[in-house]
């Protein structure tokens, strides 16, 4: 336990057996509940929003928006340098210290919530830092898969990423109870409309602690730092994270590379800013690729010695390997539709059916309060969690039939179930009574979701087989920092149409980009004459 590991090789079926299965296991142990609360700290924005709403604080449906997709924006900018962490840092230095630094943002966001004065860019400040819980995804799925046989990654690392996406879930569960009870003391303020939780509804009038749902997470991760830096390893052997030097100067690393990361998104969050808002207005489809750029040409420039140089280079490899750029669409596909929809779907429910939408003077108007709206904190939680608890079936299923196959029928129907959810949204957002359009659009929310957690855990599957052992890490890494770009992209294009009243065309757009991925995986992978064939 705790100690740095020389020889490593699990493929090697004695050493799996001796020694190797009871390390592997007791490392993903300890990362599968880390990685949970990493999601749970960048998602929560997509509930504390909603919250925000219900009692009434002064910002507008698209400034509340703005923070789930800054801190989508943050967490997959941070996943880039993330990706590179292991091979700079080793295992157990970076998830012991990246857990820790995620008690920031959470106590952050608790003072915060508790002075009803604190204005936007204080949130929007810590929404960017919240994007550590993010980022730590790209180091903790390359770290695992360093730990088990290729035979076995697909299950793995489809735990490793199902059971921590169960974040998603546990946060949209827990954070609306323990707003119910002062646990962790302070004033409550008061509910100005109907609000809920997963035991029912919450009537207007009722008190809520709204700072715990930054407190609770900061009891949490505390004894999950010490159970990383006890229990987990770095694995030293020359394929995985050699000459990881001293905890301290690791740490200085990460601290460096996590640092870049932040300033890049927070100058690409200024440059999309509106000019009225104090940015520059300059299109998200511009700033993006430049953030990632910046981030890439930026990491070269750390000061941290030439072995941090040639490990960084022999990381930035993948990016000569065709298959990286190929899985990347995938893996946006499957992924980035999957935190996409987990970051915007609570305030899109609470704006879309929590409203009633009527024509006042020949305007239609979303104004008028929805006595009849279903609450967005008793439902918002199912789809994830149905997403969520299907990845690591998704990567078992792979590793039967094959990973290509596997992500091609979930595909089409993420396509047909995306088309059916616009259908319902135009219905709703063009209606009086909105409520009664909201149990199909639920049913197929959710059958949107499980097609995508079991797309999540074939791409796995595909990576580890077309990738070799050195790559397969720090392509897994890549893939999951630009796939996280969809929590920034999906709550910003749908609020940008429901602004517009037309929330269906931002899920007929991810349609489109979902046929596109259909046909890269059926050339790279499916063909008959395909690169790799899978099966």
């Amino acid at each position: 336990m705790a100690k740095n590991i020389t020889n490593w090789n699990p493929d090697d079926e004695k050493f799996w057996n001796d020694e190797g299965k009871k390390i592997a296991n007791r490392n993903l142990l300890i990362s599968i509940p880390s990685l949970l609360c990493g999601f749970a700290v960048w998602m929560y924005w997509s509930i504390i929003t909603v919250q925000m709403l219900n009692i009434g604080l002064p910002f507008t449906q698209p400034e509340l928006f703005t923070l789930a997709g800054i801190g989508g924006l943050s967490g997959a900018t941070l996943r880039i340098p993330s990706s590179f962490f292991i091979r700079i840092a080793g295992g157990r230095n970076t998830l012991f210290f990246t857990t820790l630094l995620l008690i920031i943002p959470a106590f952050g966001t608790g003072m915060a919530l508790q002075n009803p004065e604190t204005p936007l860019w204080i949130y929007q400040f810590l929404a960017l830092l919240s994007g550590i819980g993010g980022g730590n995804f790209a180091s903790s799925m390359s770290n695992i898969s360093f730990f088990f046989p290729k035979k076995k990654q697909g299950l793995a690392l489809g735990l490793n990423a199902g059971l921590g996406n169960f974040g998603v879930t546990t946060m949209q569960i827990l954070i609306p109870l323990v707003m119910t009870f002062g646990i962790f003391g302070g004033d409550p303020v008061i509910l100005k409309s109907v609000s809920g939780s997963l035991i029912g509804k919450i009537p207007a009038g009722t008190e809520t602690w709204i700072h715990n749902a930054g407190y609770v997470w900061v009891a949490i991760l505390v004894p999950l730092a010490i159970a990383a830096w006890f229990g987990m390893n770095n694995i030293t052997a020359t394929h995985v994270s050699p000459n990881v030097g001293s905890p301290f100067s690791a740490f200085l690393k990460i601290t460096l590379m996590l640092t870049i990361g932040f300033v890049v998104a927070g100058i690409g969050f200024v440059a999309m800013k509106p000019a009225a808002a104090g940015g520059f207005g300059i299109s998200k489809w511009i700033v993006l690729p430049s953030v990632i750029a910046a981030t890439l040409l930026l990491l070269r420039l750390v000061p941290a010695g030439e072995q941090y140089k040639q490990n960084l280079a022999r990381q930035y490899k993948i990016f000569n390997n065709k298959h990286t750029w190929a899985m990347t669409v995938i893996y946006t596909m499957t992924f980035g539709s999957f935190i996409g929809y987990s970051a915007a779907l609570a305030l899109s429910i609470q704006v879309i059916f929590g409203f009633k939408h009527v024509l006042v003077d020949g305007v239609l108007t979303h104004t008028i309060v929805n006595p009849n709206a279903p609450s967005a904190l008793m439902y918002a939680w199912i789809g994830a969690f149905a997403g969520a608890l299907i990845r690591p079936v998704g990567g078992w299923i792979s590793d039967k039939l094959g990973g290509a196959l596997v992500t091609q029928i979930s595909s089409f129907v993420m396509i047909l179930a995306t088309l059916g959810v616009a259908y319902y949204m135009k219905l709703a957002y063009g209606s009086e009574t909105p409520e009664e359009f909201f149990v199909p659009f639920l049913l197929l929310i959710i059958l949107l979701f499980i097609a995508t957690g079991i797309g999540n855990g074939s791409t796995f599957r595909t990576i580890a087989v077309v990738f070799d052992k050195e790559q397969a890490g720090p392509v897994l890494g890549w893939t999951s920092a630009i796939a996280a770009y969809g929590a920034f992209i999906i709550p910003q294009i749908i609020g940008e149409q429901i602004k517009a009243a037309t929330p269906e065309i931002a899920l007929y757009g991810f349609v489109v980009f979902y046929a596109v991925c259909i046909g890269i995986n059926w050339w790279f992978y499916l063909r008959k004459n395909a690169y790799v064939k899978n099966p």
